[in-house]
């Protein structure tokens, strides 16, 4: 039989989501987060952010809010290419963002004029 106080420190562990071991979901994973900028400088709403982690899994997106501010929780130690795109314009990729277990680290993305964008499109494709 397991003594009351035991029950209620593994009780009040397993409802705080923290194992025995002292390690929890949370330290586990890493957040990316950051802000889309418009060529402007001013932060876009509702723009998409796209990223893919380095060993080819599906791309995923998600959204800006009111502030062109993002976050993307629960990833595992990678790289991850991100990019955002908004109205037409898009940035450029970031690649290789290093994230690490129990880390959170910020990036911003920006996207380009409708100009900047058709001569990366040309030297591209040269």
């Amino acid at each position: 039989m397991i003594r009351p106080a035991i029950w209620l420190a593994l009780a009040s562990m397993a409802f705080l989501g923290i194992s025995p071991g002292g390690s929890n979901a949370q330290s586990r994973s890493a957040v990316l987060t950051g802000v889309v900028l418009a060529p402007d400088g001013k932060p876009v709403a509702n723009a998409v952010v796209t990223y893919q982690s380095g060993g080819g899994d599906t791309p995923h997106a998600v959204h800006t809010d009111a502030h062109g501010r993002f976050s993307i929780p629960k990833l595992r130690r990678d790289n991850y290419d991100l990019r955002a795109s908004s109205h037409g314009r898009y940035s450029t990729w970031q690649k290789n963002v290093m994230v690490r277990t129990g880390e959170q680290k910020s990036v911003t993305l920006q996207l380009t004029s409708g100009s900047d964008l058709s001569k990366t499109a040309l030297t591209q494709s040269h």
